[in-house]
């Protein structure tokens, strides 16, 4: 126990340093929009549709139940998650996706919605099947049985890893492009919370990082490896994603091959652009091709501006 505590406390201590540092020299790397136009409000509501993801994930991984039964109104008329299921989890673990269930409610309804606007929930796909065709894509193969996310703790922990940092690196690429400065304080607040919970679940997953993933034949390090290397792909714009070991000139400073944070060679967080985002979490590679989480693409005006390119 008292080695998990020091792994996640040095582990959040990095990702904090990693944000603060970011937004002090975050002029040495901006981050691109791409061609497109969009203000504080269009641009915080990309991330919105994730909130939405990992609202519904969380809560009914260690619940049962989403956000209709905690606080319907926030759902704004928009379609209940299809799939989503209870996770068999340690109690440990149980008590960690609690809180970060809860803490994404109020992301949603005391801090998006209420600072710049929300939107009705999009369509979200948190089934075995969803997840399955994610981890079949990571591997390059089909995984015999499907990959099923709520059958334990290690294989929620795994999908847990498919989801949140896609939402940190989408804030470090949002903040430079903001103008207000409510705006940017906002998103600061949630990049903190959103690097915590990224931290947690890489902690966690590296505890364990030779286990053998049953039946696979593979151990968890190998999975993450797998998963980051899709986003990449997805994302298509070079490595920003990176599993729970690397080679050692690619660890900080290049003496390590942990990699607990994932950071680049200046050991500052990555960041992507709304594109690319996009085009991670619909499983496409195309902001322009919903799929993936988002079946009939994320609501907001940018992610709308995309579809209509269709």
């Amino acid at each position: 126990m008292a080695t998990r505590y020091y792994s996640f406390v040095v582990a959040l201590h990095l990702t904090l340093m990693n944000i603060l540092f970011g937004m002090v020299v975050g002029a040495a790397a901006p981050a691109s929009r791409g061609p497109i136009e969009a203000n504080d409000k269009d641009l915080i509501q990309v991330a919105l549709n994730l909130e939405f993801l990992e609202t519904e994930f969380f809560l009914n991984g260690a619940l049962g139940r989403g956000l209709d039964s905690i606080e319907p109104e926030m759902a704004a008329g928009g379609p209940p998650p299809t799939g989503a299921s209870k996770a068999n989890l340690d109690h440990t673990t149980y008590r960690i996706i609690e809180e970060f269930g809860y803490q994404e409610i109020g992301h949603l309804s005391r801090a998006i919605v209420t600072t710049v606007g929300g939107f009705a929930r999009p369509q979200i796909d948190l089934s075995r099947q969803n997840f399955a065709n994610i981890f079949d894509q990571a591997v390059g193969y089909k995984l015999t049985p499907p990959f099923d996310p709520y059958s334990n703790t290690v294989n929620y922990l795994l999908a847990s890893y498919v989801i949140p940092y896609v939402g940190l690196v989408g804030y470090v690429g949002t903040i430079p492009n903001l103008v207000n400065c409510t705006s940017r304080s906002l998103v600061a607040g949630l990049l903190g919370v959103e690097s915590g919970q990224d931290a947690v679940i890489r902690t966690l997953l590296y505890e364990r990082a030779d286990q053998i993933v049953v039946p696979y034949k593979m151990t968890v390090a190998e999975f993450t490896d797998r998963i980051s290397a899709l986003r990449n792909r997805l994302g298509k714009r070079g490595n920003k994603d990176e599993g729970l070991r690397v080679p050692r000139r690619l660890g900080a400073e290049n003496r390590t091959d942990s990699n607990i944070l994932s950071a680049n060679a200046n050991s500052l967080s990555y960041s992507r652009t709304p594109p690319e985002i996009l085009r991670i979490v619909y499983g496409t590679g195309s902001e322009n091709k919903p799929g993936g989480f988002f079946p009939n693409g994320g609501n907001g005006a940018v992610a709308k501006r995309f579809l209509a390119a269709l």
